[in-house]
């Protein structure tokens, strides 16, 4: 008797305490109850198809980061040509995967390829008439450089997806040549934000201007074309110039670029504006340090995606922090700081599809699908009921604590209701459905050989213990594999199914067994059991 109080107490704790996390919150989301927020916070989410929101398709232009890796390359062995003091007639890119440089003459020759040495890992050099080189970027090297283009696109999609507080995103590589990614942000409403923030690059660059500002290029370079080494950006002028386009000319080597920064966040200028505050890390502060001190007097322009944002006087040397200012809202301080903070993005993005999921319809599937499961509930219930007579409501209460441990699970885990996910929740009634029909047959059949009530219930569920874990082991490795190789509403289906798995297993074994001895403890002489 005291060993049957001990089972009572355990499930009545787990009833408690898995309800708490599932169920409770979602009667007081549904009431508007306010606490506690200990609860409260644990409600299970919503997927896209159930709280409507956003799905975007994008392409990585994946061009992009081979063109940035030639050019890099170019001005690398642009230097590198000017310290060995080799002065060629043209460098200019050739294509996106490919730079060509030219007028090398024939007494350069020898210098010249051992210079070039330095940039020859990643690309292979043929030579052509009247000292012409051309550089193109090996096939295996190509191919890598888009592979990562990818992925960094998408764990910088990622990180900017999670700043904006989207809970349980979907993010993911898709296509026939994997260069696209799949973003789905349930409960978002302000899309055109979203998309502007995934896609910006987020490129900071810091430059000392060498010319400018000017209200036109032809003013600081004859036909607006820059030197070797330089170039022309736009940029928005400020004072008298407020509003109006300005040009500066700057080195095409950044001095530090967003790849050093640690940290951004909303700030303010001398004047109250609104402005972005940086943080650089070791080495970003060690080469900021270094510029900063040998460029006193002078402007540095801050660049972001190509454009000037503000050109400060340098009027001391600086090393791990900066701000950048200029007409700013406070709403494009927050986000821009959102985007230096998540890094930028190694290529461009187009959008290939957008679609927008209304909340109506939403709640249209979640209707959709609560009355699927309570009508399949019902069936369930009647049916055990009128089959197995007592044994059928011991079986419907083992039923129930199961979902109600599964919704617990889900919440604690944090995971997303989905439709497939309303699927699993069906498919788990099922499962608990035949592992109790296995237990009562097999009781059933003692019972018909002559064997006692209680030897009889005993021997049902210890020979049938093994086949069920069989079963569920078989439906965990296929649950396994479906959250493996599935994208987010199939692996959602496979959360459902595992966590519905380990909770039906108690309540089929240890639930159902519990009540049996509770009602064969009421009577001394158990002759009969309602089976």
């Amino acid at each position: 008797m005291s060993n049957l109080r001990w089972k009572l107490l355990l499930i009545v704790a787990v009833t408690v305490v898995f309800g708490a996390v599932g169920v409770y919150p979602i009667v007081a989301a549904r009431y508007g109850i306010s606490g506690p927020k200990l609860l409260t916070d644990r409600v299970l989410k919503l997927g896209l198809d159930l709280k409507g929101g956003v799905n975007l398709v994008l392409r990585v232009q994946t061009d992009d980061a081979l063109r940035i890796e030639s050019e890099t390359e170019m001005e690398r062995l642009r230097e590198l040509l000017a310290n060995a003091r080799i002065t060629p007639s043209n460098m200019a890119l050739a294509g996106t995967d490919a730079f060509k440089v030219e007028g090398i003459s024939g007494d350069q020759d020898a210098a010249f390829r051992a210079a070039a040495n330095e940039v020859s890992a990643n690309f292979e050099r043929d030579s052509g008439t009247n000292g012409t080189y051309t550089f193109r970027l090996k096939p295996n090297v190509a191919l890598q450089l888009r592979e990562e283009a990818v992925v960094q696109a998408r764990q910088t999609i990622e990180r900017r997806v999670n700043e904006l507080g989207v809970a349980e995103p979907i993010i993911a590589q898709q296509g026939t040549n994997g260069d696209q990614i799949l973003v789905q942000l349930p409960g978002v409403t302000d899309v055109n934000r979203a998309k502007e923030i995934i896609r910006s690059t987020g490129l900071l660059e810091l430059k000392i201007v060498e010319q400018g500002p000017s209200a036109s290029k032809e003013a600081l370079a004859p036909g607006g074309n820059a030197p070797t080494g330089m170039e022309i950006v736009p940029g928005i002028g400020s004072g008298a110039d407020a509003g109006s386009t300005m040009y500066y000319m700057v080195r095409r080597a950044a001095a530090v670029t967003g790849r050093d920064l640690r940290s951004a966040r909303p700030s303010l200028d001398e004047n109250g504006r609104p402005a972005v505050a940086f943080t650089l890390n070791s080495e970003g502060a060690s080469k900021f340090g270094k510029v900063t001190g040998e460029n006193i007097g002078r402007s540095l322009a801050i660049i972001l995606d190509g454009k000037v944002q503000s050109a400060p006087r340098i009027d001391s040397r600086i090393t791990n922090e900066g701000r950048i200012s200029g007409s700013f809202t406070q709403e494009e301080v927050t986000n821009l700081s959102l985007i230096l903070r998540s890094g930028s993005l190694p290529a461009t993005l187009t959008y290939l599809q957008e679609q927008t999921i209304g909340p109506s319809l939403g709640a249209d599937s979640i209707r959709s699908g609560v009355l699927a499961s309570i009508i399949g509930l019902v069936l369930i219930i009647i049916f055990m009921v009128v089959y197995y007579k007592m044994a059928g409501v011991n079986a419907t209460v083992a039923l129930l604590l199961n979902l109600i441990i599964l919704l617990g699970i889900m919440a604690y885990m944090g995971a997303v209701m989905t439709l497939p996910g309303i699927a699993g929740f069906v498919l788990t009634m099922g499962i608990g459905v035949d592992s109790n029909v296995l237990i009562f047959e097999r009781i059933k059949e003692e019972l018909e050989a002559g064997k006692g009530v209680r030897a009889s219930m005993n021997a049902g569920f210890s020979r049938v213990f093994l086949t069920l874990m069989d079963t569920h082991l078989a439906a965990l490795i296929s649950a396994a594999f479906l959250f493996q190789f599935g994208t987010g509403p199939i692996r959602g289906f496979a959360i459902t199914l595992v966590a519905g798995l380990a909770s039906n297993l108690f309540t089929a074994t240890f639930v159902s067994k519990t009540l049996f001895e509770l009602e064969l403890s009421r009577r001394a002489q158990a002759t009969t059991l309602s089976i």
